[in-house]
């Protein structure tokens, strides 16, 4: 059984090694096949994701020859498979691929059952929130991100890789674990400035630990970017943090365990 790994620079992975992709053009391939998440993908894309503008210059017979020189090596890789993993259709190629074999689907897959579960005690929600997002080497492809359908799915990736984010920090604030996650919401209020619920969660965990003239600052900043950025002010559930800090409100607690909006 091969897994390939996208959540970072492109490897496949055996039993016994990790192998890198050689040559621009296979990666590409594969690159393209894999966002297919088992489905056909068009000769026409695959085409393009491998030569760009030029492609409606390039003769069908290359595209067929990378093909073939992928189908080779992935055999190679497990030369007992009983039929090739890299098939031809109609319309274009296949990369058939099993439950557990893809880890952005394994992640997708694994975040959207944790979310689907019945209510949990929050410290075991965030262990496995955390535990998935492990799965995480760096950003889809190693950022080398070319093509439109590769972009789209990075993108995909990156939303639940966010929404996951966020599930985690709420659960770790129900579980009172508010100073051991203040330094990862500033790097993730930072990467994402405009995002008004890790500013929240951020505030929250800076209050209860403590540090309120820093939770006051940090929304005295996020109103300020929103204003000069944006022409808004704060929504009205930003505001009723910064409220409660102020006045010290006991259920202040009772916010971190909120649905999401």
């Amino acid at each position: 059984m091969l897994k390939f790994s996208i959540l970072g620079a492109l490897e496949i992975n055996t039993s016994r090694e990790r192998i890198e992709v050689p040559g621009c053009l296979q990666r590409s391939l594969l690159q393209t096949l894999l966002v297919g998440e088992g489905e056909p993908i068009p000769s026409e894309e695959l085409m393009h994701s491998m030569w760009g503008d030029a492609a409606e210059e390039i003769q069908a017979n290359s595209l067929h020859a990378h093909v073939s020189r992928l189908r080779r090596r992935l055999r190679s890789l497990e030369p007992d498979r009983p039929s090739s993993r890299l098939t031809a259709h109609p319309t274009g190629y296949r990369l058939a691929l099993s439950e557990g074999e893809l880890d952005a689907m394994e992640f997708v897959r694994v975040v959207n059952e944790i979310e689907a579960r019945p209510r949990v005690p929050p410290h075991e929600l965030a262990d496995h929130l955390r535990s998935a997002l492990s799965m995480w080497r760096g950003p889809v492809f190693g950022g080398s991100v070319e093509t439109p359908l590769c972009r789209r799915a990075a993108a995909r990736y990156e939303s639940h890789r966010i929404r996951a984010l966020e599930l985690m920090f709420d659960a770790e604030l129900a579980a009172g674990r508010h100073a051991g996650v203040i330094a990862e919401l500033y790097e993730q209020h930072y990467a994402h400035p405009m995002s008004e619920l890790f500013c929240e969660q951020l505030m929250i965990a800076l209050y209860c630990s403590g540090r309120q003239a820093k939770a006051l600052d940090v929304y005295r900043r996020m109103r300020q970017r929103l204003s000069e950025e944006l022409g808004v002010d704060p929504s009205p559930k930003l505001r009723r943090v910064e409220q409660a800090i102020l006045a010290h409100d006991p259920e202040l607690g009772a916010l971190a365990e909120a649905p999401l909006s």
